[in-house]
């Protein structure tokens, strides 16, 4: 008898454990909830209109498009080309990777730095966002999706809080 008690108590307390440690839990992932607000697509979109940027982006497009017909003409006719015009080739393309790498850097640069200045200016609306919702669900836990092994979706804030930037970006707005 007291060894069916004490198997009794063990499933009783492998069933109820799930349960317990999802509640009062969540998990965000905050940059996935800033970036995918209105307020953040509107002002990447602004950022690829923008003149300099727009240059940059069609700069890099040339110029993989020239390495990419370059290493297809040496790969094409390497085999009948001289050692100076094959060595001139592959330097040509060494030198147009280079550059590239530097625009690219550039343009990463820009888009993070953008993504630096939304979070910055969302900031107080996430932080009051997550109070209240920290509150409302009487979450105690609220780890980064990153930072969890295993989350169920269902323990996911991230398109609550999205959803409640986008609203209380547009009573700014109004």
């Amino acid at each position: 008898m007291k060894n069916l008690n004490k198997l009794f108590l063990a499933a009783f307390l492998l069933i109820s454990v799930p349960s317990y440690a999802s509640d009062g839990m969540a998990v965000i992932d905050m940059r996935v909830a800033v970036l995918s607000t209105q307020q953040a697509q509107d002002t990447f979109k602004a950022l690829e209109e923008d003149a300099d940027y727009a240059a940059k982006v069609e700069q890099a497009q040339t110029l993989q498009a020239d390495r990419q017909a370059l290493a297809e003409t040496l790969q094409k006719d390497g085999e009948t080309m001289s050692q100076e015009e094959v060595a001139s080739a592959q330097k040509s393309i060494q030198d147009k990777s280079q550059e590239l790498e530097f625009i690219v850097g550039q343009i990463q640069a820009k888009q993070n730095e953008t993504a630096e200045k939304i979070f910055r200016d969302m900031n107080p609306s996430l932080q009051k966002i997550l109070s209240e919702l920290l509150a409302a669900k009487q979450l105690k836990v609220l780890l980064a999706r990153d930072t969890a092994i295993f989350a169920d979706p269902a323990l996911d804030i991230t398109d609550d809080v999205t959803s409640m930037l986008d609203v209380a970006a547009s009573g700014a707005n109004e």
